[in-house]
């Protein structure tokens, strides 16, 4: 791997890094209702949200009201979505006088922006008028991602408070995620992305004729607004198909650098919320460096895979200096590509600046490898700190079981039922990815869609139910998705791996909560430290490599073996 590939791998880390504390400091003052520089702005419009939604911001709900008013706010989100694509053609900003979207496309798809997965089996600028667009995918955007922080702070409560009933309310959460965090950052990033070439514009499509004389449809659209959110969010569905690959989002490499920090930022500003808020900083920080061991190897080994080329290439004298270029933009080449890809997977974002299916099968593991550990390396907006607590206490039954004493998590014993709940809202996933791409390659239906045979149309079903399941949204792109069987199927994983997994870790910081907290004592395992960091690195490891082992040897392992003997199959 060449010097430069360290270089630009070390310095985003080190960007990430600078912006972890700023961010996690801003996020606890929003969440602990403590007064901040938008205030005078935003407060007036927070009190008035209140007043006409008719919430009593003073009113605080237990776990079971939390969850139960998520899952009312996104059954209705996903009947909005539905709604507005259907009627698409009645509705005002559509210029290019775009059909309704089909019924069962439109039901997946409204899915999929509810529950922050925001994965596309269709052509955004041939299938979405303007108003979706806006109205429907992008505010949802911003709903999803609000719904996830909400979530991580409510975790974040009910390890912080002891005897308590409650740990908060949902709606609060909600609005204050989306004005205060939200939106502000969302708003200045969309002015960057236009100063820098990302266009916005409510204008049809241009009709032009080449040099050449052929006549050609070049789309348009308000792409800078859903684009900053669409990163922000972690949410990864583009306006184009080809997402960020293409030049109307995504410019250059200075805009290519702000995204992929705007994936990452609020993630990982989490962690900190998480050490401020639980009196705990030191916790915050062996979190994040556990996210950061991980992060780090896979964005080298993506990197490395993609620099050195394709050795069937390099056997017909196709020479290897420019790395494995197949599906990547020249703008970018392939350390850019391989750290936006481990970004977008470590994240539960989605969006992609090259096509996942044409990298090399090493480099292609890694962004499926990074969904199926949880997305939990920083993972998406909330969604990483609650999914990584779940590792967490698996990390601390472990080390209880070592010692043979009860296990406890910051003073509080963790017990039978909290584990039970933690591997719930892991086997979920799991059933999901396996039972679906096990459905998907014995299936004439499923076999029907895949552009590949072999291990790759394998890796292709598998990347399509761990991206639902997981939430991500990101594709082997030579998969059509766009079938009744696909578009039925990732839907109910997406809708399970986002809301059978919230609930049960809901639960468990209910369960927390409620508990006393216990003075530490010798035999107390310490979770401030880098015992506990490479602890909760390994579990997660050893957890995702036990569940998907057999299944990746079947798909990129043996791939990649073909290809190192020169080889398809």
């Amino acid at each position: 791997m060449p010097a430069s590939a360290f270089l630009e791998i070390g310095v985003y880390f080190l960007l990430i890094l600078a912006l972890t504390r700023p961010v996690g400091v801003y996020l606890r003052r929003v969440f602990a209702g403590e007064r901040t520089l938008l205030d005078p702005v935003l407060g007036p419009l927070e009190r008035l949200v209140y007043r006409v939604a008719g919430v009593d911001p003073r009113k605080e709900q237990g776990w079971k009201g939390y969850a139960t008013a998520i899952l009312v706010f996104s059954v209705a989100g996903v009947l909005g979505v539905y709604a507005v694509e259907r009627l698409q053609a009645l509705l005002p900003l559509d210029p290019d006088r775009l059909p309704a979207v089909p019924p069962v496309l439109a039901w997946s798809t409204a899915v999929s922006f509810v529950t922050n997965t925001n994965w596309q089996a269709y052509s955004g600028e041939a299938t979405m008028s303007y108003l979706t667009q806006m109205a429907a995918l992008a505010l949802h955007n911003f709903l999803s991602a609000a719904t996830g922080i909400a979530v991580a702070v409510a975790v974040i409560r009910g390890i912080a408070r002891a005897e308590a009933k409650t740990i908060g309310s949902f709606w609060v959460d909600l609005t204050r995620a989306t004005l205060y965090v939200l939106l502000p950052i969302s708003f200045v990033s969309a002015v960057v992305l236009m100063s820098q070439g990302v266009v916005q514009s409510f204008a049809p499509a241009a009709k032009v004729t080449t040099l050449s004389g052929a006549a050609q449809t070049i789309p348009l659209g308000p792409v800078a607004s859903q684009e900053a959110i669409k990163e922000l969010g972690t949410n990864g569905g583009g306006f184009f198909n080809a997402n960020s690959s293409h030049p109307y989002e995504n410019p250059s490499p200075a805009t290519n650098l702000l995204e992929m920090l705007l994936i990452f930022a609020v993630p990982a500003g989490l962690t900190h919320t998480l050490g401020s808020m639980t009196g705990k900083p030191r916790h915050g920080w062996a979190v994040f460096w556990a996210m950061s061991l991980l992060f780090l190897a896979g964005a080298g080994v993506c990197a490395r895979a993609e620099t050195r080329g394709n050795p069937i290439h390099q056997a017909l004298g196709v020479d290897a200096a420019a790395g494995n270029m197949e599906g990547k933009e020249v703008r970018f080449g392939p350390v850019d590509t391989a750290l936006f890809a481990t970004v977008t997977t470590d994240a539960s974002c989605g969006a992609v600046n090259g096509m996942h299916d044409s990298f090399t099968p090493l480099g292609g593991l890694v962004p499926l490898v990074n969904i199926q550990l949880g997305e939990v390396v920083f993972g998406g907006v909330g969604a990483g700190l609650y999914g990584i607590f779940v590792f967490v206490v698996l990390a601390v039954f472990i080390a209880g079981l070592m010692v043979g004493r009860t296990p406890e998590y910051l003073g509080k014993k963790v017990e039978g039922g909290e584990v039970k709940l933690a591997m719930l809202s892991v086997l979920v996933p799991t059933f999901c990815i396996l039972v679906g791409s096990a459905a998907a390659v014995v299936s004439k239906a499923g076999l029907s869609s895949l552009a590949n045979a072999g291990p790759h149309g394998l890796s292709e079903a598998l990347y399509a139910f761990t991206s639902a399941a997981g939430n991500n949204g990101s594709a082997f792109a030579g998969l059509n998705a766009n079938t009744g069987f696909y578009d039925v199927l990732l839907a109910l994983a997406m809708f399970a791996g986002r809301f059978l997994v919230i609930v049960p870790i809901l639960g468990m910081a209910g369960s927390l909560a409620a508990k006393k907290r216990l003075a530490e004592s010798a035999g107390t395992f310490p979770v401030d430290g880098p015992l506990f960091t490479f602890l909760l690195a390994g579990v997660i490891v050893v957890v995702g490599a036990l569940t998907f082992f057999p299944v990746l040897s079947l798909g990129p392992a043996v791939e990649q073996l073909l290809m190192a003997a020169g080889r398809t199959f």
